[in-house]
């Protein structure tokens, strides 16, 4: 026989709880839930020290990424060129038609044609003088094809640098940003008689913040830089080797003129 109490609970009629009886703890974790972090806010609030670090960290990015975006354009220029090229030279073309076009004042020559321009331009020139034997109108070829190089590798290598630095030293400048935004809370903290977490998260919150930027600055730089790097040493070797089996032809050349 079922107990008095149940009968009277199953026969109470069941009304909704008013709204007004739900949990403050539920309001507060929706609020919480809803609210994000206002970076421009936080960072117009921040101390001048921050604001100070933060933009100079921002002038790093903006010359790091019109770095990666130039430098992309000039290796992508010196790889289609240098198939150009030697896809001319080793078509069986007459050197000195090759030479007369690379010499076209109306063109700018850079790459392998720079460096086929400036070795045999110096050969020809040994040539024509009396006296000297084949070994010395080669060697005369290999120093300028040997200086041409080295300046189009420089050119290749040009702002590398830069971007190098403003790799490595964005992590350690965003580091001092958070090392100043710690000094300030701190500082704010002992002037005050009782310490909250509300008290401290706005300087904690900058300090990080000088400290993501730091990195958001150095990842890019440095991934860019390892990327350009490899490439220069992959085009370095490919001018060396064009300027090795250049020089066997020359040297074929001379032994056949003698």
């Amino acid at each position: 026989m079922p107990h008095p109490n149940a009968l009277i609970l199953a026969a109470a009629p069941v009304t909704e709880l008013p709204t007004e009886a739900l949990p403050a703890a539920t309001d507060a974790a929706a609020a919480a839930g809803g609210s994000g972090i206002n970076y421009l806010e936080l960072m117009l609030h921040a101390s001048w020290p921050v604001q100070l670090i933060v933009l100079m960290l921002l002038l790093g990015s903006v010359m790091s990424w019109v770095i990666i975006f130039r430098k992309n354009r000039v290796f992508a220029r010196a790889a289609d060129d240098a198939d150009e090229f030697e896809t001319r030279f080793w078509s069986g073309v007459d050197l000195t038609q090759l030479y007369r076009s690379a010499t076209d004042r109306n063109r700018v020559v850079s790459g392998l044609e720079a460096i086929f321009e400036a070795g045999f331009r110096e050969y020809a020139r040994l040539r024509q003088k009396k006296g000297l034997d084949g070994r010395t109108q080669l060697e005369g070829a290999q120093r300028a094809m040997r200086a041409t190089y080295a300046r189009e590798v420089d050119r290749l290598e040009h702002n590398l640098e830069l971007l190098a630095n403003i790799g490595s030293t964005a992590p350690y400048v965003g580091l001092v940003g958070t090392v100043f935004g710690i000094m300030v809370t701190m500082h704010g903290l002992s002037t005050q008689q009782s310490a909250s977490i509300a008290a401290v998260a706005p300087g904690i919150s900058e300090a990080l913040f000088a400290t993501a930027i730091g990195l958001f600055v150095a990842i890019p730089a440095v991934w860019a830089y390892n990327r350009f790097a490899t490439k220069v040493e992959r085009i370095s070797v490919r001018y060396e080797s064009f300027a090795e089996e250049f020089s066997s032809i020359l040297q074929r050349q001379s032994h056949v003129e003698e």
